[in-house]
């Protein structure tokens, strides 16, 4: 793979013990650097044109020039220091970086992964939270509309709901936005109901599993609902909101998925963009175990680097409750 990574992400500081720290990137890093074929780009920044596309223009003026004045506690969870804007800019020119060069054709091993922080997918309209500033995703999606792509899916495999990106495209039907999330974490959001407004009805697809959930819930949602959906909507683009905090040692959540499980979600992901010809980019969000958040993104480069994942026993079956949860899904969405 080819990774979007600008040194600038480094700096933004948010202080002792908060989880999300510049150590994330570091401890990325080193795991990659025994892996075959791995190449960093650093992209140009995002644009204020490019920010104001997906968030009120007042909104970021005033996070900026908080920047300017040094920071400080935005709210309890999301923190700034002077050097933070720019690497809010950074992150989201990496995203964008990662969803042009997919529309573009990059794939296999050239396939474009952002490595970017802060995180994006909790960022809305008009606020910083969640660790959030700008809406990475989101961002890089208008940009691949603004460019020769007519429909974009996001798929979140984040533990949390990707709040911010469900509410900028909630109302437009020109981007799918999908997400596997737990239910009852933080922000609260992601019911199953939610399927859009408006133009965008039918264009949201929340599946929240409960605490516990592992590899055999999140590839049963995949298979069953979220690859029908994303073949129905028919996008050029298929980026992934890519968070590692479900694995099942991540220190803030109580999901199970295994390191493997994330090189088969990904394998999935591959076929599936084939499947329907679409371009396929990968974009950082959470994991705050660095171990299990450095082998998280390795395991997914290795499967772009022709490396089978090791699929589940035939036998094993997901809970009952993920059963009942996918049904119900299906008949929400008309499967």
């Amino acid at each position: 793979m080819r990774y979007g990574y600008s040194d600038t992400c480094l700096a933004h500081n948010t202080g002792e013990r908060h989880p999300e720290s510049p150590d994330r990137l570091r401890a990325i890093r080193q795991a990659l650097t025994r892996r075959h074929g791995v190449r960093y780009v650093e992209a140009d920044p995002a644009t204020h044109a490019e920010a104001v596309a997906v968030h009120d223009e007042e909104y970021v003026d005033q996070i900026r020039e908080f920047c300017e004045d040094g920071g400080g506690e935005w709210d309890q969870d999301t923190f700034a220091c002077e050097a933070t804007w720019e690497a809010a800019l950074a992150a989201a020119g990496q995203a964008r970086w990662a969803a042009v060069r997919a529309l573009a054709g990059d794939d296999g091993r050239q396939t474009p992964f952002a490595l970017g922080r802060p995180p994006g997918h909790h960022a809305v309209v008009d606020d910083a939270m969640g660790f959030c500033f700008l809406n990475n995703a989101a961002i890089a999606a208008e940009a691949a509309l603004s460019r020769d792509a007519e429909r974009v899916t996001i798929f979140d495999w984040d533990v949390h709901h990707g709040n911010g990106t469900e509410e900028i495209f909630l109302d437009r039907g020109d981007v799918f936005y999908t997400s596997i999330h737990e239910t009852g974490l933080y922000p609260g959001t992601g019911a199953l109901g939610e399927t859009g407004t408006g133009p965008g009805e039918g264009w949201t697809c929340n599946l929240p599993l409960a605490a516990g959930a592992g590899d055999l819930a999140y590839l049963a949602a995949v298979d069953d609902v979220i690859a029908p959906l994303v073949r129905r909507h028919d996008s050029d683009l298929l980026l992934i909101s890519a968070g590692f905090d479900a694995h099942r040692h991540d220190p803030i959540s109580r999901m199970r998925v295994s390191t493997e499980g994330f090189a088969l979600l990904a394998d999935r992901m591959r076929s599936l963009a084939a499947n329907v010809d679409a371009g396929l980019g990968f974009i950082l969000e959470g994991g705050y175990g660095l171990e299990t958040l450095s082998k998280g993104v390795a395991a997914v480069h290795e499967t772009f680097d022709y490396q089978t994942p090791v699929a589940p026993d035939e036998d094993d079956a997901p809970d009952e409750d993920v059963v009942e949860l996918v049904e119900h899904a299906r008949d929400v969405h008309d499967i």
